[in-house]
This record gives C-alpha cells, structure tokens and sequence, in this order.
C-alpha cells in the first residue's frame, strides 16, 4: 500500500538490520530485504509483567499496569497496593494518595528512593497515608471475581509472608524495548534501551563504538550513521505518547540532513 508516495508494509515484521554502505539493509521475516540510506527504528516497549498463579482472571478486575484517573474515582477511600519503586511508581502512589484510604509500595529495592527522584521519595515519605515497604516482592493474590488481597514476602536473610487488604493493584515494573533486531549493531544501555547522539560519549568513545563520520551524531543518531532512534525504545526518552510523536516529528527533519551527505 501507498500513502503519499510511502510503500507501508504492514503485515511484515523486521527481524535484523545490517549495514553495507552506504545502505543499510533491513531484513523481513519472510525473508525478504529491503534497502534503504536512513532507519527510523520506533519499536517501543513491551510491559514487564508479574507471572502470578490466578493473576490473569484479576486482570481488569482489581490488577491494572499504569494507572488512570478513572481507577482513583472507582477505588476511592479503598486500600490499594502500587507495585515499582521507579519515579511512574512514585507518581502512581501520590496520585492515588488524593482518593484512596491507604497506599502501600511494594519495592523490591533495599530502600525507598534508590531508583526514583530524590523530591519524590521525599514526598512520599512525608506523605501519611502511602507507606514503602522495601526488600518486597508480591508472591500471590487473593480474591476470585475481584482483588481482595496481596500476600507479599518481606526480607532477604529471613524473609516474611504478610497478606496486605487491597481492593487494587498497580504495577509499574518498567518496559523492556523491542530493540532485538539491532543487537550488535546499535548500541545499548545495560536495560536494551538504543543509546543516541550525546550518551554515545566524546569522540573517542564514538570512534571505539564504530561511529566513522567527522561530525557529531545528530541528536537521535544511533553509533551507526543514518540509524536513528525515537519513541519509548531510546534511552533517554520521556516514555509517554506525546513525547514519541514528538521525537518522532523532530528526528524525519534529522533524517533529511543526514540524506543530504549521501
């Protein structure tokens, strides 16, 4: 199909991105190759989620991943149980902090504030009715049509199980990108995320990483010259929607300027 002059391919999955200059060669799943001077990867992020025995009838039901304003109307004055220590599980404990009863954090972190902003660890602390409970993990559930408890294991040494009331669960345990097809090629953080023009380093580092060109990087350049990287599957990025189609706009822009050198 044709939109605008544009060949979309929308039934086809790319598997592996290779680079033969000044080309790089996109590879399908069913085995076909397409050519082409510049990639905009936009893979995303899949959800990381919790394997739980009777979690999946729950789905919907007392177990959200994210959270939405119509969540807080529907679990006002109730116990709910927000799962993640990261800032969106700090954002998620506060934001429900306004209408529900109780707010407990389930982190698995030794210590409430090591992987989320220092303001908003403050907040929470300060907060009287969102308690952190640290070295946590959520083991099971319980309830049948709807969520009525969550059993915890607390501790490393000699760990303990407790069973928190909540009437909801919001689990915010991070994102892993889909960002398989350019292992090995593009650079990554340590979490699979596409590093991009500054966080490729100095000069030194980008020559080490394979970059060949005199310039810099454009801003969401990738280590591969006419590779370019936007949305929720770059490190750095701000993982909302806005900001994907944002970043998206601005890279088309960075792309013709890199066409203009081939």
């Amino acid at each position: 199909m044709k939109k605008f002059g544009t060949e979309l391919l929308g039934t086809q999955q790319a598997i592996a991105i290779q680079r033969e200059n000044p080309y790089r060669i996109v590879r399908l799943a069913d085995g076909s190759e397409i050519s082409a001077y510049a990639v905009l990867l936009t893979t995303g992020v899949a959800v990381r989620t919790l394997e739980l025995p009777n979690m999946q009838p729950l789905l919907g039901r007392g177990i959200f991943y994210g959270a939405a304003m119509t969540e807080a109307a529907t679990y006002r004055d109730e116990h709910v149980v927000v799962v993640g220590g990261a800032n969106s599980a700090g954002q998620g404990a506060l934001f429900f902090s306004r209408y529900c009863k109780t707010v407990t954090m389930v982190i698995r972190a030794e210590r409430l504030g090591k992987g989320m902003s220092r303001y908003l660890a403050d907040r929470i602390r300060t907060t009287p009715n969102v308690e952190a409970i640290a070295c946590a993990e959520v083991v099971g559930l319980e309830g049948n049509d709807k969520l009525e408890g969550v059993v915890i294991r607390v501790g490393d040494d000699a760990p303990e199980t407790r069973t928190l009331p909540a009437s909801a669960m919001f689990v915010f345990i991070g994102a892993q990108p889909h960002t398989e097809l350019v292992a090995g090629l593009v650079e990554r953080d340590d979490k699979g995320f596409i590093k991009t023009g500054p966080d490729l380093g100095d000069r030194e580092a980008r020559t080490r990483l394979g970059w060949t060109l005199d310039r810099d990087p454009f801003l969401h350049e990738t280590n591969v010259p006419g590779i370019f990287a936007a949305g929720d599957a770059r490190a750095g990025s701000g993982k909302r929607v806005a900001n994907a189609v944002g970043e998206g706009s601005a890279t088309i822009s960075m792309v013709h300027r890199y066409l203009e050198t081939v």
